[in-house]
C-alpha cells in the first residue's frame, strides 16, 4: 500500500493542522495525543512519509527510537510516573488508524488504568500537561 500524503500527521508535520508540539529535533516531531489514555500521553512521529514499522526504513527506526527513549523519561519525571506503556500498531489489522508510522508513549502509575480510547481532551488540560512535559525537557532529561 502507497504512503498517504492526506493523513492527519502529515498534515500535522506540514503546519496544516495545530498541535500541540513538545519535542522536535532533524527527523523526528513529538505532540500531545488529543484522545490521551493517561495524562501525559503523546506521539512520536518521524518527519519522513512511511506507513508504519512495516516500511519504515532502519534510519527512520533508530530516530524514532531515540526519541521515544527522551520522550519516556520525560514524561516519566514530569508526571512522577512509576512506568511507561509503549505502543506502536502496524496495518488496520494491528490497530492502525492514522497511516503514519508513530509511537505512543504513556507515563504509567501502579494500579492506574488507562482511559478508554477515542474520548477528546480538555485542552486546557492537555497545554498544561505539555508545558510540564516542555519544562522537564527544557531541565535536560
Amino acid at each position: 500500500m502507497s504512503y498517504d500524503t492526506d493523513n492527519i500527521f502529515a498534515k500535522i508535520l506540514r503546519g496544516e493542522v495545530p498541535s500541540e508540539k513538545l519535542y522536535e529535533d532533524v527527523d523526528t516531531y513529538v505532540f500531545m495525543d488529543i484522545m490521551p489514555r493517561a495524562d501525559g500521553h503523546c506521539l512520536v512521529v518521524p518527519k519522513t512519509p512511511c506507513r508504519n514499522i512495516l516500511d519504515a526504513s532502519p534510519e527512520q527506526m533508530a530516530a524514532c527510537m531515540v526519541t521515544v527513549q527522551k520522550m519516556a523519561r520525560a514524561v516519566m519525571k514530569a508526571f512522577g510516573a512509576e512506568g511507561v506503556t509503549l505502543q506502536q500498531f502496524s496495518e488496520a489489522a494491528g490497530g492502525q488508524e492514522v497511516f503514519h508510522l508513530h509511537f505512543h508513549v504513556l507515563p504509567r502509575h501502579e494500579g492506574a488504568r488507562l482511559r478508554p480510547p477515542g474520548t477528546m481532551a480538555d485542552f486546557d488540560v492537555l497545554k498544561l500537561h505539555a508545558d510540564k512535559i516542555r519544562a522537564v525537557l527544557a531541565a535536560g532529561v
